[in-house]
């Protein structure tokens, strides 16, 4: 029976709630009563009454007044009616005055409930955790529909086509959930298949007992091994805007109060109540909600896998151009993430302060596998470059000394010939001897510097005496039997085999270092997202010192990423011990960071950031190939 109060003294107020007692629970005016917590109520008044205003409290006014007076009323009197009226108009008013707080408690509930579901899908659309997505949608969809437990099922579709049903997750309040993920047949035989496949709202008073005609039975398997009852049950199937039902939601046992536990299930069976029509309402908007949520997520994984896919296939099509540095953009990634892993979670030194996101973290891992993309602007004679001359080149010399050889054969021949011509036999074995010492000496000296020429080649480093020796070659020259005068190298030739280290030329040093411009320009076409727009810039900065004596822009250490210092200490590394590279050896372990150590020592790459990639032993993480991030433990702000 509704409530209403009345000002006891009131005479008029009083008159009038004496005509209602038949109809209404009536009772004498009282502060607490009044209060917003109150049941809501209607509160008869009269003119000699104090004027109170109760503020939010769920309660309406109305006045019992003379006919002829005439004001003014207070305009929070919700009615005014003349004092001494009938019994009839006087109910019908208060009846007016409920149904206004009616309206007004279903106002503000709906004003709530959309709050609630607003929020709701504010969350939902910003979580990318496809597990904790799943854990919110159960977690709301319970707490708004005042559920005690529920679970969601997901449609799968395999590669030929065959769908099923996953058991994906199970909550429970009063209990603790016996849960293992599972997958079923999509079929009538479920509750959730059920829903699933007609995608229609089924709710069950008591699960139990299923409708007549109903495929479906409840498997009481987890009921009887919790120790639970599943009484009230309301099934909502989550369809996506293109009409796709991709799951269901199930909640079960709605409670007079979320915050109640059940502990038997005597209780169950006495305090559960059905699920409402307005629950159902509420249930499938979030249900819609999770399903575009979701169907978001899969479609982000989706992307995000194809993305993995193309960076994975970007990496080996640049390596597979060079295939003596296979391996080195995965490792130089694993280096590169494993050292920002530590900084992430040191507390003091220059880094302490220093964090980086998840999203920061993918950011950096992309730059580190794509920070070699631009070679694929680099001429490949000039990138697999492994020897000081270039294919053929040095077979190219070899067969001019041949010629040379066979010249001077000739010539000697010649010379023999001329004698027997000119003198006979008269010392012609003495002079014939002589001959053959001096094309003996000629042949060895050309076999000599073949000989020092292939030494030359190697991208060693070459000592002074060895440059000169080289470039005296290129003035040498051979006389052949037509008189024309032979070089065994040219002088371009020898300015190459005179490289005092390595295998590049000063040009071709230049065209290998414009990779990383290319780098830049490339990654910088790409219309990256705003989490990971800085991987152009981290990638353009791995060659960077710190004493900007680096290249592309020979920019200092204050200007250089902290993400591209990391990437330069495992470039480094990984150039130094990789056991690929034909024009050079791989060093050891403790010589790469001996090595390191004195690229510190000169300003080159920053101290700290080594300390750490040393005291971690990072160094141990250049392993396999993985395109699968480390993921850090906490979230804190070379060629």
């Amino acid at each position: 029976m509704r409530r209403v109060l009345y000002d006891a003294t009131s005479p008029a107020a009083a008159a009038a709630a004496d005509l209602l007692r038949d109809e209404f629970d009536v009772a004498p005016l009282s502060v607490p009563a009044a209060s917003p917590a109150a049941a809501p109520a209607v509160v008869l008044v009269g003119p000699d009454s104090a004027d109170r205003y109760w503020g939010d409290a769920p309660l309406r006014v109305v006045a019992l007044v003379a006919p002829d007076a005439a004001g003014p009323w207070p305009a929070h009197w919700y009615a005014l009616l003349p004092a001494g009226v009938g019994a009839p108009i006087l109910a019908r008013a208060v009846a007016n005055a409920f149904a206004d707080l009616d309206r007004a408690a279903a106002m503000a509930r709906l004003d709530r409930e959309l709050s609630e579901l607003n929020a709701i899908g504010i969350r939902l659309s910003a979580e990318r955790n496809p597990r904790d997505l799943i854990e919110t949608i159960l977690t709301k969809a319970r707490e708004i529909t005042r559920s005690d437990a529920g679970s969601l099922y997901l449609v799968e579709e395999d590669a030929d086509g065959a769908r099923s049903l996953r058991f994906t997750l199970a909550q429970c309040d009063s209990m603790e959930v016996p849960f293992r993920a599972s997958r079923l047949p999509l079929t009538d035989a479920s509750v959730a298949g059920h829903v699933a496949l007609t995608g229609e709202i089924l709710n069950l008073e008591d699960a139990y007992i299923p409708p007549a005609g109903a495929l479906f039975q409840i498997n009481r398997a987890f009921d009887d091994e919790a120790h639970y009852r599943t009484k009230s049950m309301l099934v909502v199937p989550m369809h996506t805007p293109q009409g796709e039902t991709i799951g269901a939601l199930q909640l079960i046992n709605c409670k007079p109060d979320f915050a109640r536990r059940f502990a038997s299930i005597d209780e169950i069976e006495r305090t559960v109540q059905p699920f409402s029509p307005r629950h159902e309402q509420l249930a499938g908007s979030l249900a819609s909600q999770a399903a575009v949520a979701i169907h978001n997520s899969r479609l982000f994984e989706n992307i995000r896998q194809l993305f993995e896919g193309f960076v994975q296939a970007s990496v080996t099509a640049i390596e597979s151009r060079d295939p003596t540095t296979s391996g080195h953009s995965f490792r130089v990634a694993n280096l590169t993430i494993g050292l920002a892993s530590v900084v992430d979670r040191s507390a003091t030194g220059p880094y302490g302060a220093t964090s980086f996101s998840a999203d920061e973290m993918t950011e950096l891992r992309y730059a580190a596998l794509l920070h070699d993309f631009g070679k694929v602007g680099v001429r490949e004679q000039v990138l697999v470059k492994a020897k000081k001359l270039l294919p053929g080149e040095l077979e190219r010399i070899g067969q001019r000394v041949a010629m040379i050889k066979r010249g001077l054969e000739l010539r000697y021949a010649g010379k023999k010939i001329e004698h027997l011509l000119d003198k006979g036999r008269r010392r012609y074995a003495e002079q014939a001897a002589a001959f053959d010492a001096e094309l003996a000496a000629y042949l060895a000296e050309l076999d000599d510097s073949l000989s020092r020429i292939v030494v030359a080649n190697e991208p060693s480093v070459l000592p002074k005496e060895v440059a000169a020796e080289i470039e005296r070659l290129a003035l040498r020259v051979f006389e052949d039997h037509r008189g024309d005068r032979h070089a065994v190298i040219t002088p371009d030739e020898a300015a190459v085999l005179s490289i005092p280290r390595g295998s590049l030329t000063a040009a071709e040093f230049t065209a290998i270092q414009s990779h990383v411009r290319y780098t830049f320009e490339f990654l910088n076409q790409i219309p990256w997202t705003k989490d990971l727009r800085d991987i152009p810039k981290i990638a353009r900065s791995h060659h960077e010192k710190l004493d900007g004596t680096g290249y592309p822009d020979g920019i200092r250490s204050e200007d250089i990423p902290v993400q591209s210092k990391m990437m330069t200490i495992a470039d480094i590394y990984d150039a130094l011990t990789a056991s690929d590279r034909p024009y050079k050896i791989a060093v050891s372990t403790e010589a790469a960071l001996d090595i390191l150590t004195q690229e510190r020592r000169s300003g080159h790459v920053d101290g700290a950031l080594l300390d750490l990639f040393v005291d971690a032993k990072i160094y141990e993480q250049a392993t396999a190939p993985t395109l699968n991030p480390p993921r850090t433990d906490r979230r804190r702000p070379t060629r």
